[in-house]
Formats: structure tokens, C-alpha cells, sequence
């Protein structure tokens, strides 16, 4: 039952007007949250209003009785409590909690621990409970003497009670992700982080939260910026499980506890004959000891048939205290078990032969490992680490780690290990080079450390190629053909393709010349050559093979995104669902996230913005790398006006601070940041930077920010992926007086972009040419250009980018209509100016409607004024206050806002004071609720001539 309801019938029943009492029993184990539910009822309002009487039994016969409201003082009871005048003390108190006057409430705390008297006491108050009245018993129902009784018997509860059991169950992955983000913020818990905290916690909340202050005091001294599953193995065991399940093992009878060992040693939930067998019983004794077990609460049935630890983490903190020959006894018979299933479970089978300490048996067992799950690789990587194997054996465990090291599960470890093993000597040269293959395309999908994975692949291309495995080879160089990766010139890019192409053809592998099929697909795509939709249509979807699968579906999602920055949305849609789909039913869950962060950017460019926040911040906390949703959330927040969590969102190091100490080391923090992530991405992210300096009005800085970011594009050479970057390169350099710099990026884009399907940098060259026209006060041009532009993105649909084609043509209209005062130019731009406010404010773009309708004051078009008089708005917000209390909410200074509404900063800071003030807050710091709750229509926003009326200075 959900806790309103129940909370509102408690409510009822104590209202006094002859409503029915209520009881609520509240089972759970320790640590599920029992006292908190208890403190919180305690703390409603009619809870606190009432009579009140609570019980904490500690020990059967040792009580703690308090009376918040009056009466005699907290008495506690212990051993002796079975004497007659403690006694008196819990009935006295409860006939002075039934004698008042008042409503009463009665909480009971841990009744598993109450002795037959107190439960019978209880009995008897239950079967005649007065009104108004209402009691919360809670329990831990595996602790109960008499099972399902929790007042030890049942209870002639009368017709007029109402009586409810609420079960505290442990907390889902997304209530886990809530708890962890609220200590260790949200985007340093990716997802492999809060399913590998969910499931070692059970989701026990006193253990998560445990779990999370451990984590959180470690990062403090370590600086960890985002957490991992390791981490959460190496945390420890939190003290109070520990105690606790170390306690409920002692409490068992001596000869039992072998039984709970078991469980320790099998780490995973298992069957009744599962655990004999390796505690070593035999007969009826196992099945003994287990019920034994499961009655102290030492083992819980996880599932049917299944018993083990109700939190996994218990298992570690009884295993550690285990002694080391009995814990080596009890791997032996777990592995000798094991041994004798079909298939042979040889992961398992691994992990008992190495806690037993018989490394012989570990070894070979570790050879017949698939690495597929963690386990797995967990002991593949354990096992490389061992000294002294052979290198033909330590050579195939290290092809076994590392192929399919992509596309599959693996640990934050097995970079490290590789990197280990392909500098060894000793290793055959062709499975160092396949080695050195995977680790490179590891470092580059999993780690973003592009330079040096693209160090590796190149080193693997020829390593491979000398050992004659022309197929291997072929995938190394096509890994290195793909125009993403930065660092490389697409020039570059090309000349590896050719070589893979042709590597692919003599080797006569279907497999690789498949992915030199999908490299080149992705290469002209990316580029914009209209070859590559034939390609992509050619590509074999169907493959019998896995291996074939898995590269069209790495085509497909690639060819995807290249048709999103392209501007190709539409078709785009239909590749990616191909891509995901396939990713999906091949195995390779990372391309399916690959897409899934492509299909973020595209909602952000077609204006799909509801809930997008909520669809990044997903993506981050699974993949903590995801560079494409960060990128979302940054571009989303500068639209809001939120610029701190601008810089917090755009990947790390992109682009590089304007601030080096000279040219050189500029130049070298600019390629380091520009390697951080996926080509695309940082000339997007790029972008982003600039306008943001713009925005602070720090025009030098982004002057240079943008030669910079042009500079590192043009190396590249896609100049297709400027659609989001060149146009605030231009405006930088426009508004730091750079015309002639700002003329040479326009023209080696329009060079750049000829002979390319590329909608969107089309769009953006229009821009680019009305942002000069502008700067040259050539208005009428500009404002042609601004409006061709605004066409060619509604065509996309880029909505976000039309509304400011139409902003730029409307402020470039009215600079028109000044010249010729009352023109029908200046009528329709301001007609024009306000349905873009309105629909930036629609699209939840605060800071850009904000903007327009500062421009539409600043001008002050006759046709707009309102009448004179100042409106009474008396304690409701003038639609001027809304405004600056909007762009104050989302953390704007006084001097960022006057920027943007052509305010003094004087005037800025009387309004936030008046807003203030009408709402009843005494710092900035509240306005961002409030404002979310009373934020004006839209419609009430948008009057041109509020200013004069709301005693605006100029800026």
C-alpha cells in the first residue's frame, strides 16, 4: 500500500470526529528504513497534535517507554523488567496515554523483541481499541517466535478497526541512483556504478547509504571524479552489517555454522544440497542447519529454492573472518562440486581453485574461459597477473581478455593488463599484434584516450601485416580510417582506408571486408558524398556471421550520426533504429549507447527538448564517458541561461582555456583538449564555448577560443561538421573588430562545404554571411540572408536555430525602420520578433526569449508602447520583474543579466529585490522554485514597452 494512503488514514483515524481507529504493522529487517518510517510519522502535523505513547523494545524484557506530550519522564526498563513495578511503568503509561483527552497514538518499535506479557498487554488494548485512536507496530518478521503472529498470536480485532500490514521492500536501481547522487552528485554514478551498489547492498537502504558515505570519504581523499562497479568491490563491508551478520552467525548452535561458511564461500545464492555439500554435512544435518540458519535470520530464502545472504556484501565481511584453512576446505569441496555439471561452470570453477590457493588448477581452469560476463573477466585479469606462466599460455588468456574487448562487458582493469601484456617479450609477435588491436580500440571506444589508442592501432597495423594476418591488419587500419577520432586529418583518415581496403581484399575475409565496406560508408557519409547512402544501402544486414553483425550494426550507427550532423535527420531516424536493433540482437551493447547518444543530439537539433534533460542525464549516469548527451545538456542549459552548468556539462578540456602562458603551450592545450573526445562532438562543444563567452560578454576570449576551434577544424578537414561551430566563430570575431578574420573563416567554409550534401553547414553558411553583413551595417542584406538561412533550417527542421534566423532578421528590420520611422519593415519585424519569443519561451530557451524581448523594448517601436500610466501590479510580479527574477533563478549575476535585457546593472538589482521581496524569499538562491511555480504566461511576458512603465535605466 502506498505510504499517502496509509498516512492518511492514520491521519483520519485520529482526527476525533468519530472516525475508526487504525492500525498499521510495518515489517521489514534491519536497516530498511522501520525507525525512519516512524520519526516521520511522528513529525506530521496531527501526529505531533495528539496524545502520544512510544515503545522501543531493545531485548525481550528491555524497553525504552517515552511520552513526548507530558506525563511522567522517559523510563527505561531492563533485565529486571520482568519485576512488577516496571511492568506498571507500560500499562501506567498506556492508561495515561488512553485517559487523555486528546486523540491517541501509540508507536511500538521492534516488537520482535517483546516478551509474552508486553504482547499480551498489547492484545488485549487491540481487541477493545478506544477512539479516537491509531497504533504503528513495527518488526522484523523473520525474528518473529511465532511466524506471521508479530503479537505472538492472532488478535479478535474488532469489525471497526482498521488494520493494514506495510512491507518495507528494499530500494529499486533508480531509488539507488537517487541515494547516490544526492551524496556523491549524479553525474559521477554511471550506471555499471549504481546496479553493482544496488545489487551488493540489496538494496537495503541503511546499507546503501552506508555503502555511499564510505565511497564518498574515500573520493575526498583520493580526488575520484567518477565512480566505478570496482569500486564499490573495494569499498569494504560497512561495520554495522558486519556486526550484524557476524552476530547472527555466533548466535547459531557451533555445529550449524558451516552451513552459513558455505554461503560465504559460494558468494551467489544457492540450493539446500548445494550447501551441505560444501559445509560438509551429510544426511538430514545440512537440512538442519539450514533451517536453523534461516530462523537466526543468518540466511534468507532469496528465491524459490534458493538460499543465501539477503545482503550479498554480508557474505564478504563472514569470509573475511573466516580462518584460512577452513576457507580453503570449503573452496575445494565447492569446486570439486562444480567440477561435476554439464556445461562445466569454469568460471566458478576458477574462482574456488584460486581462493583455495591451488594456482595450477586456477590456470588451467582459466583457459576454458568465455569472456562474457564480469566474473569472467575479473579472473582473466587476475590470472595475467600471475607471474611465471608460459607465454603460450599467458598469449592465449590474453586473446581470450581481449577480443571482442569493444563490444563487450569488461572492467576498469583490462586496459591495464593489456597494456601489460602486449610490452612483453616473450609474446608470439601475432598474438601481440591482435592483442595490441583490441587494446586500441578499447582506449578509443571505452576511454576516449584517442591518441594513444590510435598509437596502439598503428603499431598493431604493422605488427600484423609483418605476421601475415592481413585480416587483422585490415581491421587496425580501418579503426584508424575513422573520421571521428580527432587528432588524425581526414587526409590522413583516407590514406588508411585505402590500405585497409586493400589488406581486406587479399586476405579474402568476409568479416573484414565487411568493416572496410562500413569504414568507407562512414568516411563519406561523414563528409557528406552522396555515394555513401548506396553504400549504407548495400551493407549485409542479414550476415549469418556474428562477427559481420556486429560491424554493419558499428555502420549503421556510425553512418547515423554522420547524417545527423549532416541535417539529414529524417533518414538519419531510420538508420539509427536499424543500427540499435541489430546492435542489440549481435551483442554489442556499447553501440547500442553509441546510438542512443546520437539520438539525444538529434532531438536537441529538431526541437524535442521535453524531458531531453532527463534523457542525457540517463545516458551520463550509465556511461559516465556518453560526450554527446553532455554536450545536449550544456547546449540546453545555455539556452535556459543556466552558464555555470554550461562549463560543468561540456566534456572535459573542450575546448582549451584562451589563457595559456604563450602561443606554444596554447597550441598544445588545444590539441590535448581537442583529443578528449569524438571529432563531431568538440566542434559542437566548441561552439558552445564560444557563444558562452560571448553571452559574459568576454568578447577577447572567445575571439580567441574560436581561432582556436577553427584552427583544429581545419586541420581536420570535415569542414561539414563548422554547422555548429562557424557561425560563433564568425560572431567572435565580428564583435572583436576581426572583419578580414572573420571574412577568411566564411570563405574557407564556403570552400570547405562545395560539392557537399550538407544541409545543415549549408544553413550555417547562410548565417555565417548575414552575421558579416550585419557587422558591415549592410542591414538589408543581413537581414535577407538571416531569412534565407531561417528557411533552410525550418526545412531540417532545426527549430531552435530558425527562431534565431528570425531574431537576427527581425533586429536587423528594425535597424531598417529607424531609418525610415513608422515603415511597414519595422511592423512586421516586430510581429516577426514576437512569435519567436514566443516560441523560443515554448521551446524552454528562457535566455534567448529573454533576449528578443529585451531587443523589442531596446527599440521601443511606437506601434508597441503601452499606454501611459503604470499598471498596480501591488504584490504580483511586473512582467519586467518576472523576467529578471527568471534569468536570476538559473543563476545569472546582476551585470550577465543587464547584458542581456540592455538594463543597467543597477536597475537589474532593484527588480531581483522587488521580486524578493513580493514573493517572500530572502535570498536568490529560493527564486528557482518559486519562479517555477508562479512563472508568468508567456503572453504576459511579451509587451514591448513594460520598461518605461517599471522605471527601467538604460545600460
Amino acid at each position: 500500500m502506498r505510504e499517502q494512503v496509509w498516512e492518511r488514514r492514520l491521519t483520519s483515524a485520529l482526527s476525533g470526529d468519530g472516525q475508526e481507529p487504525a492500525l498499521v504493522l510495518v515489517e521489514g529487517d534491519a536497516g530498511m528504513g522501520k525507525s525512519r518510517l516512524v520519526r516521520r510519522l511522528l513529525e506530521l502535523p496531527r501526529a505531533r497534535a495528539v496524545a502520544r505513547l512510544v515503545v522501543t523494545f531493545q531485548a525481550p524484557g528491555a524497553f525504552v517507554v517515552a511520552n513526548p506530550l507530558g506525563g511522567p519522564e522517559p523510563r527505561a526498563g531492563g533485565a529486571e523488567a520482568a519485576s512488577p513495578g516496571v511492568r506498571l511503568t507500560v500499562c501506567q503509561a498506556l492508561e495515561a496515554l488512553l485517559a487523555s483527552a486528546r486523540p491517541a497514538l501509540l508507536v511500538v518499535e521492534d516488537l520482535h523483541h517483546a516478551d509474552d506479557d508486553c504482547l499480551a498487554l498489547l492484545r488485549a488494548l487491540l481487541r477493545e481499541p478506544p477512539a479516537p485512536f491509531a497504533a504503528v507496530l513495527t518488526y522484523r518478521p523473520q525474528q518473529l517466535r511465532s511466524p506471521g503472529l508479530p503479537l505472538g498470536r492472532a488478535v479478535d480485532y474488532p469489525a471497526r478497526l482498521w488494520v493494514v500490514r506495510r512491507r518495507l521492500e528494499p530500494l529499486d536501481e533508480e531509488q539507488v541512483r537517487w541515494v547516490a547522487g544526492e551524496s556523491l552528485g549524479a553525474r559521477r554514478c554511471p550506471q555499471e556504478f549504481v546496479g553493482r551498489l544496488r545489487q551488493r547492498s540489496g538494496g537495503v537502504p541503511q546499507v546503501v547509504v552506508d555503502l555511499v558515505r564510505m565511497l564518498r570519504d574515500a573520493a575526498e581523499r583520493t580526488g575520484r571524479e567518477c565512480f566505478s562497479a570496482r569500486d564499490v568491490d573495494e569499498a569494504g563491508v560497512p561495520v554495522r552489517l558486519a556486526e550484524l551478520v557476524l552476530d547472527r552467525t555466533a548466535a547459531l548452535p557451533e555445529a550449524y555454522r558451516p552451513i552459513v561458511w558455505a554461503a560465504a564461500v559460494l558468494d551467489e545464492p544457492a540450493g539446500a544440497g548445494d550447501l551441505a555439500a560444501v559445509a560438509g554435512f551429510g544426511g538430514d544435518t545440512g537440512r538442519t542447519a539450514l533451517i536453523a540458519a534461516l530462523e537466526g535470520s543468518a540466511l534468507r530464502e532469496t528465491s524459490e529454492g534458493r538460499y543465501g545472504f539477503a545482503v550479498p556484501l554480508a557474505a564478504s565481511a563472514l569470509y573475511a573472518e573466516l580462518p584460512g584453512p577452513l576457507r580453503e576446505r570449503l573452496h575445494h569441496r565447492a569446486a570439486a562440486m562444480l567440477a561435476a555439471r554439464e556445461p562445466v561452470p569454469w568460471a566458478r570453477i576458477a574462482r574456488h581453485w584460486r581462493g583455495g590457493g591451488r594456482t595450477e588448477d586456477w590456470l588451467r581452469a582459466a583457459e576454458h574461459l568465455v569472456n562474457e560476463d564480469e566474473t569472467a573477466v575479473e579472473l582473466l585479469e587476475k590470472a595475467l597477473d600471475v607471474g611465471g606462466l608460459p607465454p603460450d599460455k599467458r598469449g592465449r588468456l590474453a586473446l581470450t581478455l581481449a577480443r571482442g574487448a569493444v563490444l563487450g562487458r569488461r572492467s576498469d582493469g583490462t586496459a591495464r593488463v593489456l597494456r601489460g601484456i602486449v610490452e612483453d617479450p616473450a609474446l608470439p609477435a601475432a598474438d601481440r599484434g591482435e592483442i595490441r588491436l583490441e587494446l586500441g580500440l578499447l582506449l578509443h571506444h571505452r576511454k576516449r584516450r584517442f591518441e594513444e589508442g590510435r598509437t596502439e592501432l598503428r603499431r598493431a597495423a604493422d605488427e600484423l601485416a609483418e605476421a601475415e594476418r592481413p585480416a587483422l591488419a585490415a581491421r587496425a587500419m580501418a579503426a584508424l580510417a575513422n573520421p571521428f577520432f580527432p587528432g588524425a586529418s581526414l587526409a590522413e583518415n583516407v590514406t588508411w582506408l585505402e590500405r585497409a581496403e586493400a589488406a581486406a581484399d587479399a586476405s579474402g575475409d568476409r568479416v573484414a571486408r565487411t568493416a572496410t565496406r562500413v569504414c568507407r560508408a562512414t568516411v563519406l557519409m561523414n563528409t557528406g558524398d552522396l555515394e555513401a547512402w548506396v553504400l549504407v544501402a548495400r551493407l549485409p544486414r542479414d550476415s549469418a556471421d556474428r562477427a559481420s553483425r556486429q560491424q554493419v550494426a558499428r555502420g549503421l550507427c556510425n553512418t547515423a550520426n554522420g547524417a545527423v550532423y549532416l541535417g539529414h535527420y529524417r533518414r538519419a531516424a531510420g538508420l539509427l533504429s536499424e543500427g540499435i536493433e541489430l546492435a542489440a540482437r549481435s551483442g554489442a551493447p556499447f553501440l547500442e549507447r553509441v546510438g542512443r547518444g546520437t539520438a539525444l543530439f538529434r532531438d536537441w537539433l529538431t526541437g524535442r527538448w521535453d524531458g531531453l534533460a532527463d534523457r542525457c542525464t540517463g545516458l551520463v549516469a550509465e556511461d559516465g564517458s556518453a560526450s554527446d548527451a553532455r554536450v545536449v545538456l550544456a547546449l540546453l542549459a545555455l539556452a535556459k541561461g543556466d552558464w555555470e552548468a554550461v562549463r560543468d556539462w561540456l566534456p572535459r578540456g573542450v575546448p582549451p582555456s584562451p589563457h595559456a602562458p604563450c602561443e606554444t603551450d596554447r597550441a598544445d592545450e588545444a590539441e590535448r583538449a581537442y583529443e578528449s573526445c569524438e571529432a563531431p562532438v568538440a566542434a559542437t562543444a566548441a561552439g558552445a564555448h564560444i557563444r558562452l563567452l560571448l553571452a559574459r560578454q568576454d568578447v577577447e576570449s572567445a575571439a580567441e577560443a574560436a581561432a582556436s576551434a577553427w584552427a583544429w577544424l581545419g586541420r581536420k578537414g570535415v569542414w561539414v561538421w563548422g554547422a555548429e561551430l562557424a557561425p560563433w566563430v564568425v560572431e567572435a570575431h565580428t564583435r572583436a573588430g576581426q572583419r578580414e578574420l572573420a571574412r577568411r573563416v566564411v570563405a574557407e567554409f564556403a570552400a570547405g562545404l562545395t560539392g557537399r550534401d550538407a544541409p545543415s553547414a549549408t544553413a550555417a553558411l547562410l548565417w555565417c554571411r548575414a552575421v558579416l553583413a550585419e557587422a558591415d551595417g549592410e542591414w538589408e542584406e543581413a537581414r535577407s540572408r538571416f531569412q534565407q538561412s531561417g528557411a533552410a533550417y525550418a526545412g531540417l527542421p532545426h527549430p531552435y536555430a530558425r527562431a534565431l534566423m528570425a531574431e537576427g532578421a527581425g533586429r536587423c528590420a528594425l535597424l531598417l525602420g529607424e531609418r525610415a520611422e513608422g515603415s511597414a519593415v519595422a511592423d512586421e519585424a516586430v510581429a516577426e520578433l514576437i512569435r519567436c519569443a514566443g516560441e523560443l519561451t515554448d521551446l524552454g530557451a528562457v535566455w534567448d526569449a529573454a533576449r528578443v524581448r529585451a531587443t523589442l523594448r531596446a527599440y521601443r517601436p511606437g506601434a508597441q508602447r503601452r499606454p501611459p500610466g503604470r499598471p498596480a501590479y501591488a504584490q504580483r510580479m511586473s512582467p519586467r520583474e518576472g523576467e529578471v527574477a527568471e534569468l536570476a533563478a538559473t543563476g545569472l549575476t546582476n551585470r550577465e543579466i543587464a547584458a542581456t535585457l540592455y538594463l543597467s546593472p543597477r536597475t537589474v538589482e532593484q527588480h531581483v529585490a522587488r521580486a524578493m521581496r513580493k514573493l517572500g524569499i530572502a535570498s536568490r538562491q529560493g527564486l528557482a522554485k518559486e519562479v517555477a511555480r508562479i512563472r508568468p504566461a508567456s503572453g504576459e511576458r511579451d509587451g514591448a514597452g513594460d520598461g518605461a512603465a517599471d522605471g527601467d535605466g538604460g545600460a
